[in-house]
């Protein structure tokens, strides 16, 4: 993982969780962090209702909005950043070098979870970040049989401290599933590139249905944070998110598909489609879901590597 994402070294963890536990571990009660807004609902527990206890502190910010994110880097206390980007499940994009531009030096540790876009279309590191966080268990093993996290840094007295925390909290990947997430990396290229070619036509396909409203996919050409993707990134991923005109539809869609499985993983070779107000992000309180745009008419589609036209068929039955 070191060597992919251009680091000096990596750790491996029992889940994603397990790998952010460890990293906020770094940081100690009175700080603050400024956390993207809409990220994923076992993170934003995690920060909420295990850290916040013990006085850390998280300042949720649009960080695909440069002006906020550096007003926020000025508040007192404030001593770390953890950037979603893609974010979990609208898909706006950060633009990392110029927030590890601005945090540098204040002397604010830079995080990002790269799950979504891997070394193979988004390296953090190399954009100025002190360190990048995954959810192994998605793009980087693939296949929807292993659970594990990974960290990569670019600073030996950072390696060093995580070490420390790794070895003294215990969420150490095992041997077996080490070994599946070896394997899996094997193919990450091959999988993450076909994903891709099958999401960019899926996303195109969908702008033209007259029951969908919004599409969230960062390739296409109206996405906010295009400009951002190509600049920084080698690719927008495989992840789409979009709104129904009708949520009482929702079940049936769920309940009717045939080549995507309704289930709430993503990265794999199966396509997923998942339902993120009652199912990723139902952790995250109503009210702030309905902000943010994670409504009842959104659903959340993990693009696999089977046929893209099997795929567009399914999704044109059931719409």
């Amino acid at each position: 993982m070191a060597a992919l994402d251009g680091g000096i070294r990596g750790f491996a963890f029992a889940s994603g969780l397990a790998a952010i536990d460890t990293a906020l571990h770094l940081f100690k009660s009175g700080d603050r962090i400024i956390v993207t807004e809409d990220l994923y609902g076992g993170t934003f527990r995690l920060f909420e209702k295990v850290f916040r206890p013990f006085g850390l502190e998280a300042i949720y910010v649009d960080t695909s909005n440069l002006e906020s994110v550096e007003k926020s880097l000025q508040q007192p206390g404030v001593s770390g950043i953890f950037i979603e980007s893609p974010t979990n499940p609208l898909l706006k994009i950060a633009d990392i070098r110029a927030i590890c531009s601005q945090a540098r030096p204040l002397g604010i540790l830079t995080i990002v979870d790269n799950t979504f876009l891997t070394p193979v279309f988004q390296r953090p590191l190399k954009l100025g970040a002190d360190m990048a966080v995954y959810s192994a268990t998605k793009y980087l093993a693939g296949h929807n049989d292993v659970v594990a996290g990974a960290i990569t840094v670019t600073d030996a007295a950072l390696a060093e401290r995580l070490a420390f925390y790794q070895n003294a909290i215990g969420g150490i990947l095992g041997p077996q599933d080490a070994w599946l997430t070896l394997r899996g990396l094997k193919t990450l290229s091959l999988r993450v590139h076909q994903q891709q070619d099958n999401a960019m036509r899926i996303a195109n396909w969908l702008t033209t249905h007259p029951h969908v409203g919004k599409v969230y996919y960062p390739g296409l050409p109206h996405h906010p944070g295009r400009h951002v993707l190509e600049r920084e990134q080698i690719g927008p991923g495989s992840m789409i998110a979009f709104e129904i005109d009708d949520a009482t539809r929702i079940p049936a869609i769920l309940s009717g598909v045939k080549v995507f499985l309704f289930a709430e993983s993503l990265g794999g070779v199966e396509s997923l489609i998942t339902y993120p107000a009652v199912q990723t992000h139902a952790d995250i309180d109503a009210s702030t879901r309905d902000r943010l745009g994670i409504n009842n008419r959104l659903l959340r589609l993990s693009i696999g590597i089977e046929n893209a036209d099997d795929l567009i068929q399914d999704l044109k039955e059931l719409l």
